[in-house]
């Protein structure tokens, strides 16, 4: 939960690296917490407000611990855009995020793994 808060804490910035455990831990506290407020929503028979508003205010972190993600790869955030061809760019954008971070440092700064974040 720690590492959720703390990417929340960065919820802007699209500098620097992110490790695999902060990018997958943040997109699986996420869903937990998007499903528990889909429960509260259907509980209360609402339209799924709660769910929208939550989705809004992590749009903005989301994209951000992506970009970071990538970076930690060595590419460009905008590589995030692939996303848009239907299957084989999600499929691809997905590999991309799964794949280990490259060791040492690259153009984006040092390996957070270095640092022990």
């Amino acid at each position: 939960m720690n590492g959720y808060l703390a990417t929340l804490k960065k919820y802007a910035d699209f500098s620097g690296r992110a490790r695999r455990t902060e990018y997958w831990l943040f997109v699986l506290f996420s869903m937990v917490i998007a499903m528990l407020l889909a429960v509260v929503d259907f509980v209360l028979g609402s339209p799924g407000i709660i769910g929208m508003l939550f989705a809004l205010a992590i749009l903005i972190p989301s994209i951000a611990v992506g970009v970071r993600r990538l970076h930690d790869t060595d590419r460009s955030g905008w590589w995030l855009l692939i996303a848009f061809i239907p299957i084989i760019g999600t499929i691809a954008l997905l590999v991309f995020l799964l794949l280990d971070s490259n060791s040492g440092e690259n153009r984006f700064g040092s390996s957070p793994k270095a640092v022990g974040v």
